[in-house]
């Protein structure tokens, strides 16, 4: 026992010394940055505040829909100020303001992103419609506002590019991924998409952050549209580097459509496995040549790998 307590003590020891040391993971202020359950828990709030009399609510007592959204909001707002006051430091530009400045800034950005709610309402109920009109396996729209990750990952989504709009840090981007990690799909806050979005299935789904999606766009599961390459890195921020979806396009499972200067036209239907980096023109139906389909029978029933390598039928051409 003696040895094995020495043993700790010592191990205890030398890693309480590595902490000490200059690396980058060494975060000891565990209070000067925000609280991401708390995050999440206002997440879930705000998402009530979308929908409201879809989730119950299990910390408030309450009378009527009314007293709800009051309580709901208050608790919000006050717990809002708080991670944000946390978070503005996140950005070098504010971390010479004194604890004042930052607490009356993160009241101003409290504010007007309240005053937007209405906005965003007004596009989560297109999103909703959306979902219901290009999905005739939807029963519902009770089904889509409860059950479908989409429309929890397009949702969190327009909470969060406001705040991202508002110059808030890592809040937004703690909120789009808890969405994430919940749905796979993966949207950055900094995206910017038009109303009537619709996310079929969704697993897989990819979107840039500096994406601009226009009105009326489908996009099926699998789908990237991303940068061409990120090797320049923080070279790059702020640069556009993903590309511009116009009104009315459809994007089939598994497409990749890449680079900040790639504009798919208003109208388009970019087919499943597309692997897009220049523009498609208006109208434009962008698909795959179709692969030659090979069934053997008796006792060999299925290609062998070097098979596989040779035979051009494997290969996909737009």
């Amino acid at each position: 026992m003696d040895n094995n307590k020495e043993m700790i003590e010592g191990l205890v020891s030398q890693i309480l010394d590595d902490y000490h040391d200059d690396k980058i993971i060494n975060q000891q202020a565990l209070f000067s940055q925000p609280d991401k359950e708390a995050v999440c828990d206002l997440l879930s709030k705000l998402i009530k505040i979308m929908y409201p009399g879809y989730f119950k609510g299990t910390s408030f007592r309450y009378y009527n829909l009314d007293s709800q959204i009051a309580v709901l909001l208050e608790d919000i707002m006050y717990n809002l100020r708080k991670q944000v006051v946390l978070a503005l430091p996140q950005n070098p530009k504010y971390r010479s303001l004194s604890h004042h400045e930052l607490v009356n800034m993160s009241e101003k950005i409290s504010n007007d992103f309240f005053k937007r709610i209405p906005k965003i309402r007004a596009l989560v109920e297109t999103d909703v419609a959306a979902f219901f009109d290009g999905d005739p396996a939807a029963y519902n729209y009770n089904e889509i506002i409860l059950c479908y990750p989409g429309l929890l990952a397009i949702t969190t989504n327009r909470i969060a590019h406001e705040l991202h709009l508002l110059g808030v840090p890592l809040i937004p981007r703690m909120m789009t991924e808890h969405a994430h990690s919940k749905t796979g799909i993966d949207i950055h806050p900094g995206a910017t998409i038009g109303k009537n979005f619709f996310i079929d299935h969704g697993t897989g789904i990819v979107v840039g952050e500096t994406t601009i999606i226009g009105d009326n766009v489908k996009v099926y599961q699998g789908v990237t549209i991303g940068a061409l390459s990120t090797r320049g890195g923080q070279k790059l921020k702020g640069v556009k580097r993903h590309p511009t979806i116009e009104d009315n396009v459809i994007i089939y499972a598994g497409a990749s459509i890449l680079g900040g200067e790639t504009v798919i036209g208003r109208g388009a239907v970019i087919g499943s496995n597309a692997f897009i980096t220049s523009s498609i023109e208006p109208g434009a139906r962008v698909s795959i040549k179709n692969q030659e389909l090979s069934i053997r029978t008796g006792e060999r029933k299925e290609l062998v790998a070097s098979e596989m390598e040779t035979d051009s039928s494997w290969f996909y051409v737009i």
